[in-house]
């Protein structure tokens, strides 16, 4: 009876991994472009978002009966208009500055249209921009494709400085908005819009 061996007798023994992929092949799978938005795409997707919130702008929140008059809250979040806010650049942050800021909500906004592109919170307004942020490398990526089609863009940072010192207060205010002005760099309306620039 005859023993059959796995090792090829013929092939000399080495040192050396096999390897289990063509690695030219797998070099190439790796390096494929992500796919990227055209123009109409791009239109057609903040189209989508200016109509919504146009449409949240317009629209009066819903009034709710009370047993007892309450006095309202400034940090209501349907009494914040962000597109009525002082308009800075997005540079600001390298801009001198005699403090490192006050507590605030801010607003990303693209004013071609314009549409809330991102909502965030901070302590330190002139100071929450300096390191690293995710918004600003989807606002870089959110250019470069706008420069890429020829279309233009305006994108600015808006402060809204009326808000709670409490951070546990200014975190709810900002998931209100959030949820309210359905702000797609926010990863909670990555769902509802996609994350073509995250």
């Amino acid at each position: 009876m005859k023993k059959w061996s796995c090792w090829n007798l013929e092939t000399p023994l080495t040192d050396e991994q096999l390897d289990l992929f063509n690695n030219a092949t797998f070099r190439t799978t790796l390096r494929q472009e992500q796919l990227l938005m055209d123009a109409d795409a791009l239109r057609q997707w903040k189209a989508q978002i200016f109509n919504y919130q146009k449409q949240v702008r317009e629209s009066q929140p819903p009034q709710q009966t009370r047993l007892f008059d309450l006095i309202p809250t400034h940090c209501d979040p349907d009494s914040i208009d962000p597109f009525s806010l002082r308009l800075n650049t997005m540079q600001f942050w390298r801009m001198p500055a005699d403090s490192p800021g006050y507590p605030c909500i801010y607003f990303v906004i693209d004013n071609t249209l314009p549409i809330v592109l991102y909502v965030g919170e901070s302590c330190q307004s002139n100071q929450r921009w300096k390191g690293v942020h995710d918004c600003k490398r989807y606002v870089e990526k959110y250019h470069d494709l706008h420069s890429k089609h020829g279309l233009n863009r305006a994108v600015s940072i808006a402060f809204w400085f009326d808000t709670p010192a409490n951070r546990t207060a200014r975190l709810n205010l900002e998931l209100s908005l959030i949820k309210r002005w359905r702000s797609p760099f926010n990863k909670e309306n990555w769902q509802m819009w996609g994350q073509p620039f995250g």
